[in-house]
């Protein structure tokens, strides 16, 4: 559980209750950071990544919806409590508009605006909590759960995002399919627990291989695909050649002796044959298998219905 100290930040005019409020949160554990002016409170917030906010509505020369609006453009939502001048119905609908949790009008009471700070702090971490658990779900839900790259699913999903983004700003863009040599022998032959062992292997070889923009998907059981946005057939080969020689040197098994070959299929768009996602994934598959019929441990490119082939 973190128990860093929570941080807030207070704008308000240097009134007595803003003196008063300090002290309390500052009493009940709270980090306080002041500011008197709409300028300051955002500048505080560029330097620190607050969990909460109380604000005074009115102050010298601005209105304190000025950091509200700042607040609610941040990629992370904070508990805002705004203190108003005046119980007039327009000023809180405004105020709860522009983003605030809650509206006290002044002067409030010291307890109650900790009181109130406090369960917008807890809403927020409950809500926070949320989030990472679904994230935490999507990311098992998109995952292969042996070898940790991207999954079936998530593949399929990327490969018709990144092919309608290249069409759309007309970029290149290419796909790689990969296939385990002889995956079924290295499973016959030591169990199938090596070979869970070895497409651990085979994941962590590609990884060393591909660039950090490069998609990464197991889409079959000895089956891996690697998604590269923005490049042309050749930077594509060249990345392919190195997940060759990544997976030939990677050993496996208990004393490092299982060690295996891939073959492969290249294909690009844009290219003649490739106008959908699916002729791009077809293409490279055409052009795995034309690897596996040649003798494996190949690289073979797509290219306008030719095929170029050569060793891994």
């Amino acid at each position: 559980m973190d128990s860093s100290p929570v941080t807030v930040l207070l704008v308000d005019s240097g009134s007595a209750q803003a003196e008063a409020l300090s002290a309390a949160l500052t009493i009940r554990g709270y980090v306080c950071s002041h500011a008197s002016s709409a300028m300051e409170a955002i500048q505080l917030t560029m330097d620190t990544p607050f969990a909460a906010a109380v604000i005074e509505q009115s102050l010298p020369t601005e209105s304190g919806l000025a950091i509200v609006h700042h607040l609610r453009g941040e990629e992370r939502p904070l508990p805002i409590v705004l203190l108003v001048d005046g119980d007039d119905p327009a000023q809180r609908i405004e105020a709860l508009q522009a983003g605030c949790d809650d509206v006290m009008v002044r002067p409030a009471d010291v307890e109650e605006v900790l009181a109130r700070l406090a369960r917008r702090l807890a809403l927020a971490a409950g809500f926070t909590a949320l989030q990472r658990e679904r994230d935490a779900l999507k990311a098992l839900s998109t995952t292969d759960g042996l070898t940790q790259v991207a999954n079936h699913r998530a593949f399929q999903e990327r490969l018709k995002e990144e092919f309608r983004r290249a069409q759309r700003y007309d970029d290149p863009m290419a796909l790689i399919a990969m296939d385990v040599d002889h995956f079924k022998v290295v499973n016959d032959t030591h169990g199938h627990l090596a070979g869970d062992a070895t497409l651990v292997e085979v994941a962590r070889a590609i990884r060393t291989a591909v660039r950090e923009t490069d998609f990464i998907a197991r889409y079959g059981g000895e089956e891996f695909a690697v998604l590269l946005p923005k490049t042309h057939l050749a930077g594509a080969l060249t990345v392919a050649e190195r997940m060759s020689q990544a997976i030939r040197a990677a050993r496996a098994g208990r004393d490092g002796t299982i060690r295996v070959t891939a073959s492969f299929g290249v294909s690009g768009f844009p290219g003649r044959g490739v106008t959908t996602a699916e002729q791009l994934f077809k293409t490279a598959d055409d052009a795995l298998y034309r690897s596996k019929r040649e003798g494996r441990n190949k690289i073979s490119l797509f290219q306008s219905s030719l095929f170029v082939a050569r060793n891994g």
